[in-house]
């Protein structure tokens, strides 16, 4: 019997408050403080969703749309997108969230690929992605339009001789 899990099954929410030694010179989030953040969240996503040990193989894609202050409060949120036979696309919303207003605005999203390891650390089957929402489903669209992407990229890298 083939195992399968939903979005929901292993998304993870989390949040954080921007403090002052996570800020850059001017006052915002460094932005490597919060790719920290989005690739522990992915993996944890990743790690519930295939059950076992799982590790980042490539962030696909990474926008800053908005700046996020000191004392902001971050919220991530983050869920499968796409499955392989062992990788798995991850996606991250970040927002930021004024803690006096309530006011929430989208900051940064991101798309991050992971691999499921078996005990010697080796790539290994994981249970397939069923989308239930029009909105998983889209999610789940967009991310195998990225996967043909990427490969048609790779190919057209390699056919130029491009390292």
């Amino acid at each position: 019997m083939e195992i399968t899990k939903t979005p929901k099954d292993s998304a993870v929410e989390t949040r954080h408050i921007v403090m002052p030694d996570h800020a850059n010179h001017y006052g915002t989030l460094f932005g490597g403080i919060l790719m920290s953040w989005i690739d522990l969240i992915a993996v944890m996503v990743a790690q519930r969703h295939c059950g076992r040990e799982a590790v980042t193989a490539s962030v696909d894609k990474l926008n800053f749309l908005e700046p996020i202050s000191v004392g902001d409060h971050v919220i991530l949120k983050a869920s499968a997108n796409y499955t392989g036979r062992s990788s798995m696309e991850i996606g991250v919303q970040v927002s930021k969230e004024n803690p006096y207003t309530g006011k929430t605005v989208r900051a940064t999203t991101a798309y991050l690929t992971f691999v499921a390891l078996d005990e010697n650390k080796k790539p290994c089957p994981i249970p397939k992605l069923l989308p239930e929402t029009d909105m998983e489903k889209r999610r789940f669209q967009n991310a195998i339009l990225r996967q043909e992407s990427n490969r048609e990229l790779l190919k057209k890298i390699k056919e130029k001789g491009i390292p």
